[in-house]
């Protein structure tokens, strides 16, 4: 809300007019409220804390580092999670995994050359820090192992024979062994030419830090240009998996700096072409750089880091720094293109803009802290990110900015060209400029209203397609022909069971995962399940009890169940338990049902939820529960839930804080209508562009709608806010509204600009989520523009046509009219800047 805006109850005007003072010793020091005293009768002390301030943050930047964790992304309040976290310890392999396979791209797996290379790349894994070495599988190691039925009873034993030396008979031996244990198709491609090495992580390592995932993902690309490099190869490798995947995001956006500079190189570029003045376009960059340094310091004195996600906060903030910066910096030449002194017109740009810049950072931070009310961990560190960075940019741009700009001021051509412009525009402002006053007539407006109402529908009509989740298969976070996902299509045309595992948690009261009863409901809910559209197969200890049995029987199919027979079940839980199986814990009370699905898309997922869940509703007992769900796929689907829950909810409270501060702002239900539905419209076209465009909502994209309308409420509190003050002075709606425009609506429009110019360069990122949020954000930031400078004034024919002067400032009024009209050749937004 700038100074006119507020209800004034005494005479401000004579005092408080900011005439034109060229000699700062004629300037009142003692006028303005107390916080412009103390900032500007103390300007050399508050730039020297800024320096020391920039100092220190930029100090504690050297302990800052880009990360990734899995447990950030989990909703740990979620049931599934919950369930997913309180028995993780028993949940062998389960968890957090990466997936590797080896290829010999000349033969077949039965090559000794070939598997003298797997067993070096099979031990380099094994030492690397954060793998969890007793659940590592291969077809050598130990914990896989085979089993045959003989005269003797049972015998087995690992699928690497005891005395392999790479002999031909030795060979032969291992090839017999990986028939015998069944691991065509999980260990072992359907086409015998390679081979997979499965790499379960530890949740955090020995000293209690979480597994460094850029550290990792590094050690395996080294790994893998050791043995695959070169025009051929002896093998080929594909790693796949979230620790490969968030490694391959960290180190992409080590190269996104690119973007930010280009970011920067674009904005300040738009601010000089606007003012034609290198000092002050300077300072406005580098206010902005300023605040990000600030924000980045405290985040790593926190003992924060910046993760994939929030990586991308430090760019906002710089576009948002940069478009508050140009408003200030246009108040300022305005002023001293009247011949004010720098000083005094940094003060006056100071009293009429700190209030709108504040109230217009205040909504930009309320779109950023509602995504608080989210419960994943990484989204939550993404608002405290931004909200500080916005925090810091009340210091930066509305206060610091002004304070150097008062000592260094404008070059006097750029601030003539500034007045030059400026009465032009109060006499006639131009074709395009005076197409939009044509929106305050009746006719206009309807149109305009109506193509709106017509546009909002069919959007929202399209929105309802949107879906929550993934769309695609692989890795939705990076593009299609990634080396990840190009890994994740080898591996899957190649292998009978995806990475993509959903587990349902049998749990049971210690011992009686044994029982007949158990072992029944377990097998029930796997076919169950196998039913399911999406579902490659399911295994549980069901099914190794089964095969255990018809063994027994001399391999007769007709025993391949589960007996109801304790003395036939009992033998085979006891050589599960000696075995360590991956199906059953120690203490018998847990068995997962795990289903191996062909991709994570959230129709796949919502299929195989609403199968799982049912399931558990119908078979639960005091003694035996179902408990969803673990598995790579079960926190997806855990995630999408909270997320589709989280998405109207958030949505309703940032539109509440917009409503309540555009309130406290306008004082009129009349104009928060008016200020409000345009980014309405805005959000409902935003939904229907994600479908279009093929993007789910999902922890990446879902921050953006709530960011597009925190800020973009911004341009109606500049221009709503001037055209309010004008007809509470007594002018008609279309002289206030061409008036509002002359003095803030082509800086509104160069906000729009520079925001999106600011992100529009994030569409040719190599991450595609960052490039899904560079066109959604430059859309809303294009859209939330325009609706508020047609939509302001359509809507605001009929709902603001009529305002009266308010009682405790009709004096006020009545001689800023009387001043209208004795200095017609002044223009608009000088008399205004004037306190008139």
């Amino acid at each position: 809300m700038t100074d006119v805006d507020k209800p004034q109850s005494k005479p401000q005007s004579k005092p408080q007019a900011m005439e034109v003072v060229s000699d700062p010793a004629a300037f009142d020091n003692a006028s303005g409220n107390l916080l412009e005293r103390l900032i500007f009768n103390h300007r050399r002390l508050l730039i020297a804390a800024c320096l020391l301030l920039t100092a220190l943050f930029a100090f504690q930047l050297r302990g800052l580092v880009v990360s990734a964790s899995f447990d950030k992304m989990l909703p740990h309040g979620h049931a599934y999670i919950k369930n997913y976290v309180e028995n993780r310890d028993q949940l062998r392999g389960l968890g957090d995994s990466v997936r590797v396979v080896i290829e010999n791209p000349k033969g077949d797996i039965f090559d000794p050359e070939y598997l003298a290379t797997l067993a070096k790349i099979n031990d380099e894994i094994f030492i690397l820090p954060g793998v969890d070495r007793s659940w590592m599988k291969s077809i050598f190691t130990p914990v896989v192992r085979w089993v045959e039925v003989t005269e003797e009873g049972f015998t087995g034993g690992p699928v690497l024979p005891n005395d392999y030396d790479g002999s031909a008979k030795s060979i032969n031996d291992l090839r017999i062994n990986i028939a015998r244990a069944g691991v065509v198709g999980s260990l072992v491609a359907n086409d015998y030419k390679s081979s997979m090495i499965v790499i379960p992580l530890l949740a955090a390592d020995a000293q209690g830090k979480p597994v460094d995932y850029h550290q990792l993902s590094a050690a395996l690309e080294k790994i893998r240009g050791q043995y695959d490099s070169g025009a051929q190869p002896k093998v080929k490798v594909y790693i796949i998996g979230f620790a490969k995947l968030a490694g391959d995001l960290i180190e992409g956006l080590q190269k996104v700096m690119f973007f930010f500079l280009a970011a920067a190189a674009i904005a300040t570029l738009i601010i000089y072409l606007f003012t034609r003045c290198v000092r002050s376009t300077t300072l406005v960059v580098a206010c902005s750089i300023v605040a990000v340094i600030w924000q980045l310091g405290i985040v790593a004195m926190l003992g924060y880091g910046l993760d994939p996600f929030s990586m991308l906060v430090p760019f906002l903030v710089f576009a948002i720094g940069v478009s508050h910066g140009a408003q200030k910096m246009n108040g300022i030449m305005q002023d001293i293109g009247r011949g004010t002194h720098k000083w005094v017109a940094a003060r006056y740009t100071f009293r009429r803009l700190f209030l709108a810049g504040l109230t217009a950072l205040l909504a930009d931070a309320v779109g950023f802290a509602v995504l608080m009310v989210i419960d994943i961990p990484v989204i939550r560190e993404l608002a405290m990110t931004a909200s500080l960075g916005v925090a810091v940019l009340i210091g930066t741009n509305l206060i610091l900015l002004p304070v150097l700009l008062s000592y260094v001021g404008v070059s006097p051509a750029a601030a003539q060209r500034s007045l030059e412009e400026e009465r032009e525009g109060a006499q006639g402002l131009g074709k395009a400029w005076a197409l939009l006053d044509r929106f305050t007539e009746r006719r206009w407006a309807a149109t305009a209203i109506g193509l709106s109402v017509l546009l909002g529908g069919l959007g929202y009509l399209h929105s309802e397609k949107l879906q929550v989740g993934d769309l695609d298969s692989g890795a939705s976070e990076l593009r299609p022909d990634s080396r990840y996902n190009l890994d994740n299509a080898f591996i899957t045309a190649h292998y009978g069971i995806s990475s993509d595992v959903f587990a349902v948690m049998v749990k049971t009261r210690p011992d009686q995962c044994r029982s007949f009863e158990t072992l029944t409901e377990a097998d029930r809910l796997g076919w169950t399940l196998a039913q399911v559209p999406g579902v490659q197969r399911t295994v549980s200890l069901a099914d190794t009890v089964r095969a255990y049995t018809s063994g027994g029987m001399e391999g007769n199919p007709k025993w391949m169940t589960v007996s109801d027979n304790q003395a036939l079940i009992d033998p085979q839980i006891n050589n599960a338990l000696n075995w360590n199986s991956e199906f059953i814990n120690a203490q018998c009370s847990m068995l997962p049902v795990l289903a191996f699905l062909s991709d994570h898309k959230a129709e796949t997922l919502d299929r195989v939820v609403q199968a799982a869940r049912a399931f558990a509703a119908e078979h639960d007992t005091a003694d035996r529960k179902f408990l969803l769900a673990a598995g790579s796929a079960g926190v997806d689907a855990a995630t999408n839930i909270v997320v589709k829950e989280a998405n109207r909810t958030m949505l309703f409270y940032v539109y509440g804080a917009v409503i309540l501060l555009c309130a406290i702002t306008f004082r009129s239900w009349r104009a928060v209508i008016v200020a409000v539905l345009p980014l309405v419209l805005t959000s409902i076209l935003a939904e229907a562009l994600m479908v279009q465009l093929g993007i789910g909502v999902k922890v990446a994209t879902l921050p953006v709608v709530a960011l597009g309308v925190g800020i973009g409420v911004d341009y109606a509190l500049y221009l709503l806010s001037v055209q309010l003050t004008l007809q509470r002075q007594g002018m008609s709606l279309a002289l206030a509204y061409q008036r509002a425009v002359a003095f803030t609506g082509k800086v509104v429009g160069l906000v729009g600009v520079t925001l999106a110019a600011g992100v529009v360069t994030w569409a040719w990122s190599p991450i595609k989520f960052q490039a899904d949020m560079g066109i959604l954000l430059t859309f809303m930031f294009v859209w939330n523009m325009l609706g508020a400078l047609i939509l302001i004034p359509a809507l605001s024919h009929f709902l603001l046509r009529d305002v009266r002067p308010r009682p405790e400032s009709a004096a006020e009024s009545a001689a800023a009219a009387a001043q209208n009209a004795a200095a017609p050749g002044e223009p608009a937004a000088a008399r205004l800047s004037h306190g008139r």
